[in-house]
């Protein structure tokens, strides 16, 4: 077979959740509902944040990163997911289907960097309290968001370029909710354990290296917290850093199932449970792990919330 008949696929059908067909409108309605949810508290988060003085500090700086990036995150994969829950041709362009694959390990690698950019900052906060104000400054803050970015969206584009040269000969259904790696590579008309190694090391190194150093960091906070004296001051240090280190468990337990392995899948119905995961509830567990149980935050939306009913009051009189 010539390589022009090789790259014939110019769509890609997205299968979605087959054994759910009775149940596509429950599954709209509540997806719809997280991704609204998730979106407004993200967005409720960074502008707090932003706008709040007594906010303004590294913690916080790299918490309205994060949720900044989650909002985006979100947009990468649940839009499309939700007009194909309705669609009766759930198709995507090639050209449609790389973009989002990359935008979408983009950011989740952004996020991995920043993650660990957040673990360092905790450890320095309470394994180096004197130095910490030193070190931590605000253009350092600014530097390591801004490497985590840079860093974050160099990290796909080999394993794009790469899959971008793999023959499509059909079919042509990806048996994932989105595009991604893994369901692509098994849709090749060739040999993909090249694919497949590479894409291993990539992640390899961009996820077990940033999650080792998180544990390793946590495991030297958690040393520190223990000599604390004060009940009181290991409850709040104990308390600033279990609600980063949830988000952690949570997203990269996920990640690490589905991308670290040296085969194209273990399961359909596990790769796209673990999907979800990742991909829908870490972003909407994250607004409530940082607003509902974060004081500051919260006290901080109450602080705006009567500055509107003063102003509206006073408009009126």
């Amino acid at each position: 077979m010539g390589t022009s008949n090789w790259s014939s696929v110019t769509e890609f059908i997205i299968v979605g959740f087959p054994n759910l067909q009775g149940f596509h409108t429950l599954l709209f309605t509540l997806l719809l509902l997280i991704y609204l949810f998730a979106i407004f508290g993200n967005v409720v988060i960074f502008t707090v944040i932003r706008s709040d003085a007594r906010l303004h500090t590294p913690m916080y700086f790299f918490i309205s990163i994060l949720s900044f990036l989650e909002i985006w995150y979100t947009a990468a994969s649940i839009p499309k997911m939700l007009s194909n829950l309705l669609s009766k041709r759930k198709s995507i362009s090639f050209t449609g289907c790389l973009l989002q694959t990359y935008f979408f390990h983009s950011l989740g690698a952004t996020e991995c960097y920043l993650l660990t950019a957040m673990a360092y900052d905790r450890y320095l906060a309470i394994c180096n309290s004197l130095r910490y104000p030193a070190i931590m400054t605000p253009k350092m803050c600014t530097q390591l968001a801004a490497g985590c970015w840079i860093c974050g969206f160099m990290c796909p584009v080999i394993e794009i370029i790469l899959v971008s040269k793999l023959p499509f000969c059909g079919p042509n259904e990806i048996q994932h909710i989105f595009c991604d790696f893994p369901p692509l590579l098994s849709l090749a008309c060739t040999d993909t354990s090249m694919n497949v190694l590479v894409d291993f090391i990539i992640n390899a190194f961009i996820i077990l290296v940033t999650f080792l150093f998180i544990m390793v960091s946590y495991i030297k906070i958690i040393k520190a917290i223990l000599k604390i004296r004060t009940t009181e001051g290991r409850k709040k240090a104990f308390s600033t850093c279990a609600a980063h280190l949830s988000v952690v468990l949570l997203f990269f337990g996920s990640i690490i199932f589905m991308y670290v392995r040296l085969k194209k899948s273990y399961s359909l119905d596990y790769d796209r449970a673990f999907a979800v995961i990742y991909a829908v509830l870490t972003p909407l567990v994250n607004p409530v792990i940082y607003s509902l149980r974060n004081k500051e935050i919260l006290n901080a939306i109450k602080r705006k919330i009567p500055q509107k009913g003063v102003i509206n009051s006073s408009a009126q009189s």
